[in-house]
């Protein structure tokens, strides 16, 4: 008989870490399946095996939580991208069916995630970006999803009213912003952020996309402070940007020169991303993952970063040395001399292009 999996409160509540997954929209588009500009989820249904791939490669790697593949899929969202033939709740319902199929081959959870609409701009009514939530929020219950993720707001009021339809469910709710140390796209702190969700019923908060690992870090510190001083308690996650933004600008990578098609540049290391680890963990953040530019051996860096802490290894790490210890095989000295950890920590990487500035003036600052 099938063991009764875990909630995800009760494994954070015990101490557990909790590594999620990576960016899905642009990798798909990179590998030919999600249409750059609109970035809506389609192919759950046009294309389920890539789909289901890169939620292995993501299991593989050491991720406990498989998102469901259903990032901007609104009905308003999908009339705006011309999505036609397809509805949007034929994309949510095979989104989880593809996500539960991939969860159950490595016990992991699914988290059914909402995100922002295109009708918040537009109208700013409540009534009808809470309908569009509800909407999205039944297709899940249809199927058999863990718990929830809002993800991707700008703007907290908007973030509110997605933990406020999504509690109804019963479920837990985690959710996310995409904002930088400033706040929201309205200036509300991040503290701030954190005690409204909260407020609403968020059991897990943090901050995902928009900008780098360490930056995406410093915010939910930022949370954190707010939560205390408030006298409020959740559990916190952060599933940044895989690239970096030193520029730290309001609005992150989305306006950067590099957006969308020219940010390879810019991408992080996995050795970047064993110092982010470590420096969520020690933030006390328990729920670990990545977003957009956040490829498979990215997530495995986590698990290897912190798998003192968590027990074990991943699948992935059968094919990886250890700090680069696999290169004591190579026929060059120079690259067996590399195969120690002193060496991948302190690396500077060269970019190779000698013409190209090291950071860019954001189009936010500049309208600025």
């Amino acid at each position: 008989m099938e063991s009764k999996r875990k909630d995800i409160l009760e494994r954070l509540n015990a101490g557990e870490v909790l590594v999620g997954d990576g960016g899905y929209v642009m990798q798909l588009e990179r590998r030919g399946y999600v249409k750059g500009g609109n970035w809506t989820p389609e192919a759950a249904v046009e294309h389920p095996e890539a789909v289901r791939q890169l939620h292995r490669e993501f299991l593989r790697a050491g991720a406990n939580v498989i998102q469901t593949f259903t990032f901007y899929c609104s009905e308003d969202k999908l009339e705006l991208s011309h999505v036609t033939g397809i509805t949007g709740a034929q994309i949510n319902e095979a989104a989880c069916d593809l996500a539960r199929e991939v969860a159950n081959e490595g016990n992991a959870l699914v988290a059914g995630g909402v995100s922002m609409t295109p009708c918040y701009v537009k109208t700013h009514s409540e009534t009808e970006v809470k309908a569009i939530f509800k909407k999205q929020m039944d297709d899940f219950l249809k199927k058999d999803i863990d718990f929830f993720i809002a993800e991707f707001f700008d703007h907290v009021e908007e973030a509110v009213w997605a933990v406020e339809v999504l509690k109804t469910s019963g479920k837990t709710v985690g959710a996310t912003l995409c904002i930088s140390p400033h706040g929201d796209m309205n200036g509300v702190p991040p503290g701030e952020c954190a005690v409204r969700l909260v407020k609403a019923g968020a059991d897990i908060v943090g901050i995902n996309c928009h900008l780098d690992p360490m930056t995406g870090v410093r915010t939910v510190k930022l949370m954190k402070e707010g939560l205390e001083k408030a006298g409020l308690k959740a559990h916190l996650m952060v599933q940044p940007l895989g690239f970096h933004t030193p520029e730290c600008n309001h609005t992150g990578y989305l306006s950067l020169p590099e957006f969308p098609f020219a940010l390879e540049t810019r991408a992080i290391t996995r050795w970047d991303i064993h110092k982010y680890a470590r420096e969520a963990y020690n933030a006390g953040i328990r729920y670990i993952g990545g977003c957009c530019g956040f490829e498979a051996y990215h997530i495995r860096a986590i698990a290897e970063e912190l798998a003192a802490e968590r027990g074990f290894l991943p699948p992935a790490s059968e094919k990886h040395g250890l700090w680069g210890a696999a290169l004591e095989m190579h026929t060059k000295p120079w690259v067996r001399a590399r195969a120690r950890r002193e060496y991948w920590e302190n690396l500077l990487p060269a970019s190779g292009r000698p013409k190209c500035p090291s950071m860019a003036t954001p189009a936010d600052e500049e309208e600025g």
